[in-house]
Formats: C-alpha cells, sequence, structure tokens
C-alpha cells in the first residue's frame, strides 16, 4: 500500500496500480464482493486454475474478467448437473429442435462464457454438447418420481426438490397439458355405454330413457377424444422429450391405454343409428393393437424384474394397463371374434391378480404410496367390473364367473365410500377424473346383474349406482370448464416432468459447498481468511483515504 497522493501521481505516469473511484460520500463502500473474494482465494489455492463459490450455494458461477464499471461481477451461465440452463424450455423439445439449437452453442465462446457440466467439464466442445444431448434424453428413475413428487397423480414437487424449469412463469402450454387428460375421454366415453345400457335394458325399460341421450353423449365424448388427441399430437410433435418424461413417470405410464380405451368406448356405445350392430373386425384390431404393444413392453419390464418391476411401481393407476384386456374383450365380441375376447380376458385376469395382489400386500421392496394418491384408488373398482363385463359379453349370460368379480367390484366400491376422507381436501385436477370411469363401469355391471336377477334391490342398486357416476361426470364437466374457460387455472405448470434424474442434482459448486457445510471448523477458517483478505486489501487505504483532508470527489484509492 501507498500513500494516497504518490498513489495517484505514480497512477499518471506508470500505469502500474489500479485506480477506482471512490463514491463522493463518506460511508465506506464495498466495492469488491464475496465472490470475488472467494475466487483470489481459491485462484491462490489452486495456483491459478479457476474455480467459483457462490454464498447462497444455488448457481455454479464462473468469475470473468473485471470491467471498467464494477469489480469481481459475475456474468456467468448456469448451467445445473443436467447439464441444461434452468429455465431453457428448449431442454423438453424434440432431437431435430435440440440439435439445431446445440448447433448456435459455439457463440458463448465469443463472450466468455462457459458451460459446465456437473463433473465438471466444459459443454462448449463437441463432447460437451453431445453429453449434454444424452443428459437430457436419459430418462428418469422411477424410483426417483416416488422420492420427489406427492400429490393426487404424483404431480406436485416435495419442498426439498429442485425442478429444471422456473416456477415463476407460466410454461407454453404444450408443456403444461399432461397425458392424463385423457381421464376425461375415459369419464365420457363409458357415460356413452351406460346411458345405452339404460335405454335399451329390460332392467331399466321402467325409466324410459330415450335413446337421444346416448347420442348427444357420444359426440360430446367423441369432440373431447379428438380435442384431446389433437392437442397431445402437437405437445408430441414439439415437446417429445417431455412425452418421453410422462412415459417414465410410475402414474402416467398407465395413461397411455387411455386414448385407444377411450375409443374402444365409442365403438361399443356408438348409437345404433350412427354404426352398424357389428362392427367391422378390422376397427377391433386398429384400435386393439397399440393396446397390445403397449403391453408387451410393460408386462416385459414386471416379468423380467429391474428397476421397473411391478413391486416397485405398482399403483392404483396400474389397473388401467389391464382394464384395456377387458374392453378389447368385449369390442371382440362384439365383432364376432369369440376366441380372441377369451384370450385378452386371459391375460387381462392374470396380471389383474398380479396387480390386486401386489397392491395389496405391498412388499417391503416396493415405493411407499404417498398419503395423496387417493383418487386413484377409484381403480380398484374398475378392473372386476370390466371382467364380469367382458365375461357376459363372451359367453352371452352373468354366470357365476361374472358374478364373482362383480361381487369383488361391489365389495371395493362399499369400502372406499365407507373411508369418505379418502376422497376430502384435495384442490379441484385432472386427477379428478379418475372417480368417474370406475364407477361407471361399475354401474353398468349392476345393471347387467339386474337383467339377470330382476329384484327391487338388484335394480335400485342399479339406478343409484348409474345417478351417481352420472352426477359426478356432470359436475366435473362443469368444474372442468370453469377451471379452463373461466378461471384458466385446469393447467398449472407441470411440475412432474421438470424433475432432476438424482436427488443431488444442484451444480458442482452446490456439491462443494454442501461439503464445506459438514466441516464447520474448515468453514470458519475459510471465513477468517476472507476477512483477512478484505482487512489487509481495503481498509487501510479508505483510513488513508479519509485521512488525507481532500475533496472526496477528487481522490483516488489505489490497491
Amino acid at each position: 500500500m501507498v500513500p494516497n497522493g504518490e498513489a495517484s501521481h505514480k497512477g499518471k505516469s506508470s500505469g502500474e496500480f489500479l485506480q477506482i473511484q471512490l463514491p463522493p460520500h463518506h460511508n465506506f463502500s464495498r466495492q469488491v464482493s464475496l465472490e470475488t473474494g472467494f475466487a483470489a482465494l481459491n485462484a491462490e489455492a489452486n495456483r491459478g486454475k479457476n474455480a467459483a463459490f457462490s454464498p447462497r450455494g444455488a448457481k455454479d458461477r464462473r468469475i470473468l474478467s473485471r470491467n471498467g464499471k464494477s469489480l469481481g461481477i459475475t456474468t456467468g451461465a448456469v448451467a445445473g448437473a443436467d447439464g441444461v440452463r434452468k429455465g431453457d424450455f428448449s431442454m423438453f423439445r424434440t432431437k431435430s429442435t435440440l440439435h439445431k439449437q446445440l448447433s448456435m452453442l459455439p457463440i458463448r465462446k465469443e463472450s466468455g462464457l462457459d458451460l459446465q457440466n456437473a463433473d465438471g467439464s466444459s459443454a462448449g466442445g463437441g463432447g460437451g454438447e453431445s453429453g449434454r444431448e444424452e443428459s437430457i434424453n436419459q430418462s428418469v428413475p422411477a424410483g426417483r418420481y416416488f422420492a420427489a413428487l406427492r400429490g393426487p397423480e404424483l404431480d406436485e414437487v416435495k419442498d426439498s426438490e429442485d425442478i429444471l424449469l422456473p416456477t415463476d412463469q407460466i410454461w407454453p402450454f404444450l408443456l403444461r397439458f399432461p397425458i392424463n387428460c385423457f381421464g376425461i375421454c375415459l369419464g365420457l366415453g363409458s357415460q356413452t355405454i351406460l346411458w345405452q345400457s339404460l335405454s335399451t335394458s329390460p332392467a331399466m325399460s321402467f325409466l324410459h330413457i330415450p335413446p337421444y341421450i346416448n347420442t348427444a353423449i357420444w359426440f360430446l365424448a367423441l369432440v373431447t377424444l379428438v380435442s384431446v388427441s389433437l392437442t397431445y399430437a402437437l405437445k408430441t410433435a414439439f415437446f417429445l422429450e417431455a412425452v418421453r418424461r410422462e412415459y417414465f413417470h410410475p402414474v402416467r405410464i398407465n395413461f397411455f391405454f387411455a386414448p385407444w380405451i377411450s375409443c374402444m368406448f365409442l365403438a361399443i356405445g356408438a348409437p345404433p343409428s350412427l354404426a352398424p350392430a357389428r362392427p367391422h373386425p378390422a376397427v377391433w384390431c386398429a384400435l386393439f393393437a397399440p393396446v397390445f404393444v403397449l403391453e408387451l413392453k410393460i408386462y416385459g419390464q414386471w416379468l423380467s424384474g429391474g428397476k421397473r418391476r411391478l413391486c416397485k411401481l405398482a399403483n392404483p393407476s396400474s389397473h388401467l394397463s389391464v382394464v384395456g384386456n377387458f374392453v378389447g374383450a368385449v369390442l371382440a365380441a362384439r365383432v364376432g371374434w369369440g376366441e380372441a375376447g377369451k384370450f385378452l380376458w386371459a391375460i387381462g385376469i392374470a396380471h389383474y391378480l398380479c396387480v390386486f395382489v401386489t397392491l395389496y400386500q405391498r412388499l417391503p421392496t416396493s415405493q411407499t404410496l404417498p398419503k395423496e394418491l387417493h383418487p386413484v384408488y377409484c381403480m380398484f373398482i374398475a378392473t372386476p367390473s370390466a371382467a364380469s363385463l367382458a365375461w357376459n359379453a363372451i359367453y352371452g349370460e352373468f354366470d357365476a364367473v361374472a358374478r364373482t368379480f362383480y361381487f369383488i367390484a361391489l365389495f371395493l366400491y362399499t369400502s372406499l365410500i365407507v373411508r369418505i376422507n379418502f376422497f376430502r381436501g384435495f384442490k379441484f385436477s385432472v386427477a379428478w377424473w379418475s372417480y368417474t370411469f370406475p364407477m361407471t363401469t361399475a354401474s353398468m355391471a349392476a345393471i347387467k346383474y339386474a337383467e339377470e336377477v330382476p329384484t327391487i334391490l338388484s335394480k335400485g342398486l342399479a339406478l343409484g349406482l348409474a345417478l351417481i357416476s352420472s352426477a359426478i361426470v356432470s359436475s366435473l364437466f362443469i368444474s372442468t370448464l370453469l377451471h379452463g374457460f373461466v378461471w384458466c387455472s385446469l393447467f398449472p405448470n407441470d411440475l412432474a416432468i421438470a424433475i432432476s434424474r438424482s436427488k443431488h442434482s444442484s451444480s458442482a459448486a452446490n456439491i462443494r459447498i454442501a461439503k464445506d457445510k459438514k466441516s464447520a471448523p474448515a468453514a470458519r477458517s475459510r471465513y477468517d481468511n476472507l476477512r483477512r483478505w478484505a482487512k489487509k486489501s481495503l481498509i487501510p487505504t479508505t483510513i488513508d483515504h479519509h485521512s488525507s483532508g481532500h475533496d472526496s470527489d477528487d481522490k483516488r484509492c489505489t490497491i
């Protein structure tokens, strides 16, 4: 340190000293940020190697060369452990779009920016781009969804978790459109079959239900299915990586069956005036083929074990992957392929028993279900009800086998009703449509039972279940319209697809800070070194400056 006057004179002649304009007021103004202090200590300890330290531990910062405006301002780019910048929606776009954007990234070198991956390797080179793309495309482990998420359908992030996208802004609509919106199509599609049964069943003839109600609901279900399908097709086209994340989601993977099951519902419940009594077999082949392909994939994972085995992924929505077999069996019986219906019924009942036992047993090796995962518990009712309807469609009678599954569904229905607190305390979401499809299926099974056992009790039970399911569908449909078009709150940010692949997903600096927190003496020593460095570098100069007695506007501080 040199006196103020000499420093000012020598600075003009040699330019060897860094001169900084002091503020006009006499209060001490800290011109050097904490990042600069830590960077100086790290640079001295690592002998010139670049190092970064963030006091908040939230971002990995890079220390750039100083400019003429300030000292120690960090203007680096932020990159998480997954190798992508937080808030960059392009990380979920299709591969072609991602390749196009990655090809433009070398412009960072012109400004001196450098994105870093979790392992500390630079992303500026060719290997960095391919490594970041591989990091994006890598699937999230199934256990991470249970560990990081909560809510009715594992759609809410726990407070201890962080996500890859910002929560303080609205995401693009397609990113906020989840696949479980097809639950709306399931609820409306099953209602077409229910009202068709109410208008044609001999047991319900006392109601005198006109057939045009079935026609109106069928058209409404068709419009809804087309709208949801087109929207999700656009999401697949523009945000394929978000769709991939939904496919690996333990709950949402089962909703990939929903579009095809909804189409089969519309084929079964089509009004007689619009469709023939016996559909063409090509309809069954076109609608059930995607379901069969999905079953080969998912059932193979259940059978082969590994990280996606059944005891690790089983949840109530897993019944959707089984219900497709029974709905396909009903449609196969409608087109006249009885043997194909029997084949599908056998596959469905085998896997239903596995899912049912797994969910009841809850093996210690499986993930613990969140307490909030209650609306989809109604899926317990759907599978045995669909099994009884499929048996009746294949063999033409509601015999002992069909009645057995109907009684199982009726008992499960009653066990859920008496636990009404299971379904209270949740804000409205698309997940509430999970109530409708199972209750409607149970109502249709009750109507078939009333045809075989025409008593006042059986008819009253069938009518009561039908009214309950129709009332719930109507209320949910109105609520969906209000939240979607009036209050605009139907599609919040879909946080479930933005979780990281691991618990420790923060940057390298974040991990380094966590290690420092575990060693309190080392952290104290680091802080003391910073204080000594700041005191030695700044405070004496400031004292000399104020003791010079000259006008502060014309004085300079030399370090």
